[in-house]
């Protein structure tokens, strides 16, 4: 009887240690909750659709691996229809819970400068990772919150210069969205054509959030430019393209990185979207030459096999792989800070054939950016 009681007198103790030890371990989490407010209404939708899709086949297959440390990840989206004032409601809705422990993939450069300038993210102190916008506001002057997947307006602007000067093209018009983002996208033309002692021979605005395009058609075509650079979104830069053609505007049109040529050709038509240069800030995803792009190929077909190849939602995907690779270093029970910190430790992270990095000085990922044109077929060449 004494050798029971001393056994259960030790079993007890044992029990007691490892509450202990439990309790000065920290909690895993069961479930990680990443926030993510896009354009799924208005006239962005099919490009908020194709963001979240490009995030969800990531997060997906890394479920399916078992999560992170354990964990599952669960991407919840909300609609906030590319609206400035309901960015931030939602953003604020989001970060008043505390187990959003990261934000990913928002659209619009206003929209983001909104958040900034009402302090949002530093109230909240969660990182956004892979914003779909090149704005230069949310860049510079620096600020701790957001990390950069993809290179800025201002790189993408440089480098169509570069292409359309080195072609003897020096009468260039921009057409551009009133509003930060265009505003950011015809900063970047005017400089680099500054820095070839050049000016713009025509400069004209449409309303955000409309397709209303007619004036900035009629301006342009009378300016009689060699090439175009648009500043614009799907809806109104097919408009405008289809309308500047039918006025008889025979200049070489381009836009900047964030339209699906898909949406350009079924709203404008083949016939006046064929040759336009779009500037691309990553790798092209048709063709698997890359590990990443074939990653992102397979799982695209292994979980959303109706979904196209997409350079929106290979971005996004992209963004997935440097949050979750945060995610793991931040350990089994991640906070906003620790999130934050996880990503400034990506100094040189390989994405699988492309290369990004952090520092806590530095929240551009990558500078990289090339020109593509739709083709004849409507597919877009490099």
């Amino acid at each position: 009887m004494n050798a029971w009681i001393a056994w259960g007198r030790r079993a007890r103790a044992a029990l007691g240690l490892g509450l202990l030890l439990a309790a000065a371990l920290p909690a895993r989490a069961a479930e990680v909750v990443v926030g993510q407010v896009a354009p799924l209404s208005g006239v962005l939708a099919s490009t908020g659709q194709q963001m979240v899709l490009g995030g969800k086949i990531y997060f997906d297959w890394v479920n399916a691996q078992g999560g992170v440390h354990g964990a599952t990840l669960r991407q919840e989206v909300v609609d906030d229809g590319y609206k400035v004032p309901d960015t931030v409601r939602l953003t604020r809705e989001l970060l008043a819970r505390p187990e959003v422990v990261a934000l990913y993939g928002f659209a619009g450069t206003a929209n983001i400068t909104q958040l900034l300038a009402d302090g949002v993210l530093e109230q909240g102190g969660a990182a956004l990772v892979a914003p779909y916008t090149g704005g230069e506001s949310l860049r510079s002057p620096f600020n701790p919150w957001i990390f950069h997947v993809r290179a800025g307006y201002a790189d993408e602007a440089e480098h169509m210069v570069q292409q359309l000067t080195t072609l003897g093209m020096d009468r260039v018009a921009v057409m551009y969205q009133d509003d930060g983002f265009g505003k950011a996208g015809l900063a970047g033309v005017e400089a680099a054509l500054a820095k070839r002692k050049l000016k713009l021979v025509a400069s004209t605005g449409y309303e955000r959030n409309t397709d209303q395009v007619e004036a900035a058609a009629q301006a342009i075509k009378a300016a009689d430019a060699q090439a175009v650079i648009m500043i614009a979104i799907n809806k109104p830069a097919a408009a405008f393209i289809k309308r500047y053609r039918e006025l008889g505007g025979g200049a070489q049109l381009y836009n900047i990185s964030v339209v699906d040529p898909t949406e350009l050709v079924k709203l404008a038509g083949l016939k006046n979207a064929h040759g336009l240069g779009i500037s691309q800030v990553v790798p092209y995803p048709y063709r698997p030459l890359l590990p990443v792009v074939r990653e992102y190929q397979q799982l695209l077909k292994q979980y959303a096999p109706e979904a196209e190849v997409n350079y929106t939602s290979f971005e996004q995907f992209l963004g997935a792989k440097v949050l979750v690779e945060a995610l793991r270093r931040a350990g089994p029970a991640p906070t906003r800070a620790k999130v934050v910190r996880a990503l400034e430790s990506l100094r040189s992270f390989d994405l699988g054939g492309i290369t990004v990095g952090y520092s806590p000085t530095n929240r551009v990922g990558s500078r990289y950016v090339e020109v593509t044109v739709i083709g004849a077929n409507g597919r877009l060449m490099k």
